[in-house]
């Protein structure tokens, strides 16, 4: 390095705002390449930029706890992006109270869907105890994700691995999907993947309309709470233990 890059370095890396300058142009680069690919779902900048992350992190021999350090700020904003899903959702406010039975009856068969298919495909694999607890809750945003997982007995940070997973390959594939299965509503599009993939799918489904987008916010929320109050009462159902 330069003296100057290594004098910038040098400072970086001995401040939280090595976390937070990654982050930001990691993404922001990820995104360049995202709209380059004319926004296509295989150039996920979410995938894109953990990837270029991953790989920063370990070729420098930083700590992750070096790296949230500043990465925390970002991690709070989280809270009131979610918080800022209500206002395109109210502007679909009429269109949700008319399919309201087909939203309740979605969530429920995506939510019972997501939770008994990860246990069962675990035990198919042969998977521990603690990973089918942490598996169950994959399709709900991390931090419902993490405490659920915490309370029936899964392992915290495994499932948030395992959440950002799910979201990502639910962000990259579902068109593909839902194009296979002639599924043309926004509308449904976006409920469907906010029930699977949390917030990574939800991003994703307002980079493609707003409808989308609403609906993908709206499932996401209620995923959350419902997973949140069933999984804890299917623990014994599922015969755990």
């Amino acid at each position: 390095m330069t003296p100057r890059i290594s004098e910038i370095w040098v400072y970086l890396a001995a401040s939280p705002l090595l976390g937070l300058t990654v982050t930001l142009l990691a993404y922001q680069g990820a995104f360049w390449l995202f709209r380059k690919s004319g926004s296509h779902p295989l150039a996920n900048p979410v995938l894109i930029a953990v990837t270029v992350l991953v790989l920063f992190l370990t070729v420098t021999g930083t700590s992750y706890e070096t790296y949230f350090a500043g990465a925390q700020f970002v991690h709070f904003l989280l809270g009131p992006a979610t918080v800022a899903l209500a206002i395109p959702l109210y502007t679909q406010f009429k269109r949700v109270r008319a399919m309201l039975l087909p939203v309740i009856v979605g969530l429920f068969a995506g939510s019972l869907t997501a939770i008994i298919s990860a246990v069962a495909i675990g035990r198919l694999f042969g998977a521990s105890l603690p990973t089918q607890l942490s598996l169950a809750p994959k399709s709900v945003t991390t931090p419902i994700a993490m405490g659920v997982a915490e309370r029936i007995g899964g392992i915290p940070s495994l499932t948030a691995v395992l959440v950002i997973v799910t979201g990502i390959l639910g962000a990259v594939g579902a068109r593909y999907v839902f194009d296979a299965m002639k599924l043309r509503d926004p509308a449904i599009r976006g409920f469907a993947i906010g029930v699977a993939s949390h917030g990574i799918g939800t991003a994703r489904a307002f980079q493609v309309n707003e409808q989308s987008g609403a609906f993908a916010a709206l499932a996401m929320g209620l995923n959350g709470a419902l997973t949140a109050l069933l999984l804890p009462l299917m623990v014994a159902w599922l015969h755990f233990g």
